[in-house]
């Protein structure tokens, strides 16, 4: 064969053995080149991660997922006021708008963009800067500024944080929120404070901690019907937000008095018996304050006890958001591993300080075994303890197999979404595709949505259960078996549209 014919047909086999590679890649694996491709290119990095899948966002506060954009809003409506001096939202009557009055009304800010800028700047983390003021009191102090305006637009606020979570490509979302509007809080001041849990619990069962459970399951399906009329659900106009399935965490205030503590922990556990929107609990505000440190031990003993009345009850909870320098270091040893042992923790918020625990790589091996999730908020964790990079635990939960989801906090407060954090976990730990994956997964896995899972296997790979592995390749059409299967199971046939979803996203690649 001539010299020029042989170079023809060799150029013709290597495109041939080219063309023939490009067809074994699968969807996934050009999606994951694709990453890698774009890894150094922010703009586009972006671009990839808004698009993504996401899953769920387990671990997100009501009241600070709202952007103060949206409660300048909310309180102008309400006819509130706020004080000039300390951005705090007062009741009316309120001064006029002119003259540089102390007591404008809220909606005095949208004429005035120094008050409108300053209301943003005192309710978020949006120009914060370090100085006399940390980060995490900053944060913390938001929350007493904007909240007449949160209390007083629950279903606005539903209707806001759930379209944003629509427009960031999440199917599911557990809000924690206080739905009880102090009820339970109300009813433990009538109430001696009793040591003994079994006789504490007869005594607010019968001074009517039911009827409270119940007027607060009737108050919840108001605002989410309000919200869904907010986002025109059902509709051609039907919003974002409205594909997004919703559900809720009780919220316990664990800084309060023991007795209220006990009532909303309580109250947790009945909503979550009797009432299908409420999945769980948790318990809330900030860790290092005195009286969550100081009875941090009694919380504990309450969740373990009345976990054996109601042990089907799931419960996350706020563990280890502390850092060295924040709190003395002995409270830093042991709040993770109490969290899971006896507080049955079955997700972790935060867990930034788990190798401050006392042996903690033997924590992390129980928690990979107990298949305990550990709930991940990047900027939340930066901006609150000063905690990012090599610092933070994330790669140490990854090595050690202990499953993580990512989770915005209080998107609002902190000027943040979800996209942003999938950005700053791949940018700060070189993530590939396939963790990304697995994170979403993973947040939809351990959600507390009812029904068996896709998954029989989480650990190594993912192993679909046996009445839809046949289908894995099209789940767009799922046969008569697996359609029975997720029918009658709502977290696989949530975790099946995932499915479809990275499906969808990957055939752009």
């Amino acid at each position: 064969m001539p010299p020029t014919k042989r170079v023809v047909l060799c150029r013709y086999l290597i495109l041939l053995l080219l063309s023939a590679l490009a067809a074994a890649q699968t969807f996934e694996q050009r999606t994951s080149r694709y990453l890698e491709s774009v890894r150094k290119q922010p703009p586009l990095l972006l671009a990839f991660v808004r698009e993504l899948p996401k899953g769920g966002d387990l671990h997100n506060h009501l009241d600070g997922a709202i952007y103060a954009e949206d409660l300048i809003d909310f309180a102008a409506d309400g006819q509130l006021c706020v004080d000039r001096t300390s951005s705090r939202l007062l009741p009316g009557p309120c001064d006029s708008c002119e003259n540089y009055t102390a007591k404008p009304g809220a909606r005095c800010s949208y004429g005035d963009h120094v008050l409108y800028n300053q209301m943003i700047d005192a309710w978020s983390m949006r120009n914060w800067r370090p100085g006399d003021e940390s980060g995490h009191d900053h944060f913390f102090a938001t929350f007493d500024k904007f909240g007449l305006a949160s209390h007083t637009h629950v279903a606005e606020a539903i209707a806001a944080a759930t379209n944003r979570a629509g427009m960031d490509h999440l199917q599911y979302v557990e809000f924690m929120h206080t739905a009880d509007a102090g009820a339970a809080a109300q009813l433990a001041g009538k109430v001696d404070w009793i040591q003994d849990f079994a006789k504490m619990r007869d005594a607010l069962l019968a001074a009517g901690l039911k009827d409270v459970a119940a007027e607060t399951s009737k108050r919840l399906a108001a605002d989410d019907a309000h919200a869904k009329e907010i986002l025109k659900c059902g509709t051609a106009d039907a919003a974002p937000g409205c594909d997004v399935t919703v559900r809720y965490l009780y919220q316990v205030l664990r800084g309060l008095r023991h007795e209220i503590v006990f009532a909303q922990i309580l109250l947790g556990f009945e909503l979550a018996s009797s009432d299908p929107p409420f999945v769980g609990l948790n318990l809330v505000m900030p860790e290092d304050w005195y009286v969550p440190l100081h009875d941090f031990n009694e919380h504990m003993a309450m969740l373990d006890y009345l976990h054996t009345v109601y042990p089907k009850v799931h419960i996350t909870l706020h563990a280890g958001e502390l850092a060295m320098g924040l709190v003395p270091p002995e409270d830093l040893t042991f709040h993770v591993r109490s969290s899971v042992e006896r507080g049955h923790a079955e997700r972790i918020g935060h867990g930034v300080s788990v190798m401050n625990e006392k042996d903690p790589l033997a924590l992390l091996h129980e928690m990979a075994e107990r298949n305990v999730l550990v709930e991940i908020a990047l900027t939340s964790n930066d901006m609150i303890l000063g905690v990012s990079g090599d610092d933070h635990p994330l790669p140490i939960y990854m090595k050690y197999g202990v499953p993580v989801a990512l989770a915005t906090d209080d998107e609002g407060v902190s000027r943040t979404d979800l996209t942003h954090e999938y950005l700053r976990a791949v940018e700060s730990y070189r993530l590939s595709y396939a963790d990304l994956k697995r994170m979403a997964r993973q947040s939809l896995e351990h959600s507390f949505l009812p029904g068996a899972s896709l998954w029989t296997d989480t650990k190594l790979v993912f192993r679909m259960a046996p009445a839809c592995v046949a289908d894995a390749v099209t789940p767009d059409k799922p046969s008569v078996g697996c359609e029975q299967f997720l029918a009658a199971n709502e977290r696989a046939h949530m975790q099946w549209q995932l499915e479809a979803e990275f499906a969808k996203f990957e055939k752009k690649y």
